[in-house]
C-alpha cells in the first residue's frame, strides 16, 4: 500500500492515494498506520478519493473532484481538519491531480466544500466562519476551566487560562473532562494564553490542544480558527486577523464576515510503501 507522509505545523498525516475508493480502509488499519511505534505514526489518515467514488462525497462531486476522507488516529471519523485540508491540497498539487481554478483548489469534506489557495511556501484554506454558541467547562488535573463552545464544522471548547497558570505545564496526557450533554460526540479542547503583540494583525494567542480521537497534537487548524474567533470576540471585533502559535509552529487566521481563512506551512516529507499485513491491528 503506497503512502505519503506530510504535516502542517507538526500536525502529521499518513496520506493514502485511493482515487477509485477501492481500498478496504478500516478503523483498525487506520489505528495501526497511526501507531507511532508499530506503524508509520500520525495524528490521522487522509484518504485521497474522488468525490464521485465516495458515498459521503458523491452528492457534491459536481463542485469538486476530490473528497478528503479524514480519519483520526484512533480510527474514528472527523468532520473537518484544517491542517489536514492544507496538506491534502499540497498532495493534490504535487501529484498533479488538481490545479487552481480562479486561484483556488476546491475539496469536498464531511463539513462541506472548502477552497484552498497557494501562498508562497504555505497554503491557506477557506472554511466556514466559526460559530460561538455556548459556554461550558473543561476539568483537567484538578482544574476546572471556563470555556466557549465553537463550531468550525467540528466541535471545539476554547478555554483561556487564568493569569498565573502556565500553559506549558498543563498535563494533556489525559482527555479533559467535558459535558457529554453539550458534546455527545466529543470535542477538541484548546487552552490559550495571550501572546505579545505582533505587527500587522489584530491579536496573538498561544495555544495547546487535546484533539478527540488523537490526544494532544502539535497543532490543530480548526482549533486555531476557534481560538482566533474567541480572541476577536473578546477584543470586541467581529472580524480580523489573529496569529496563533502552537507547539508545532505558527498559523495565521483571518475571520471575515462569512468565512475563515487558515494559513500556514504544509509539507510533504516522505513517500513509500507499507505492508498492511505487518501492522498490528
Amino acid at each position: 500500500m503506497e503512502f505519503t507522509k506530510g504535516h502542517g505545523t507538526g500536525n502529521d498525516f499518513v496520506i493514502l492515494p485511493d482515487p477509485d475508493g477501492a481500498l478496504d480502509l478500516t478503523p483498525g488499519l487506520v489505528a495501526a498506520l497511526c501507531d507511532r511505534r508499530r506503524g508509520l505514526g500520525a495524528d490521522g489518515v487522509l484518504r485521497v478519493v474522488r468525490a464521485a467514488k465516495h458515498p459521503e462525497g458523491a452528492g457534491r462531486a459536481g463542485e469538486a473532484e476530490w473528497f478528503m476522507d479524514y480519519w483520526n488516529a484512533d480510527g474514528s471519523f472527523a468532520e473537518m481538519c484544517g491542517n489536514g485540508a492544507r496538506v491534502f491540497v499540497r498532495y493534490l498539487l504535487a501529484q498533479e491531480l488538481a490545479e487552481p481554478v480562479d486561484g483556488t483548489v476546491p475539496v469536498v469534506t464531511r463539513a462541506g466544500l472548502v477552497r484552498a489557495r497557494v501562498e508562497g511556501d504555505g497554503i491557506a484554506v477557506e472554511m466556514r466562519r466559526p460559530r460561538l454558541y455556548d459556554t461550558s467547562t473543561a476539568a483537567l488535573g484538578g482544574l476546572t476551566l471556563a470555556g466557549t463552545a465553537v463550531d468550525v464544522g467540528n466541535p471545539h471548547l476554547v478555554c483561556a487560562l487564568p493569569a498565573g497558570l502556565d500553559l506549558g505545564a498543563l498535563d494533556l496526557t489525559r482527555s479533559p473532562a467535558v459535558d457529554p450533554a453539550l458534546f455527545p460526540a466529543g470535542v477538541n479542547v484548546e487552552f490559550t494564553v495571550p501572546g505579545d503583540p505582533v505587527d500587522g494583525v489584530d491579536g496573538h494567542v498561544l495555544m495547546r490542544v487535546h484533539e478527540r480521537g488523537s490526544a494532544e497534537t502539535l497543532s490543530c487548524g480548526t482549533g486555531a480558527c476557534a481560538v482566533a474567533a474567541v480572541a476577536l470576540r473578546d477584543a470586541g471585533r467581529d472580524a480580523g486577523t489573529v496569529t496563533v502559535d502552537v507547539p508545532g509552529g505558527r498559523l495565521t487566521v483571518t475571520v471575515t464576515d462569512d468565512a475563515c481563512w487558515l494559513a500556514g506551512p504544509a509539507l510533504l516529507i516522505a513517500t513509500g510503501a507499507v505492508d498492511p499485513a505487518a501492522l498490528r491491528r
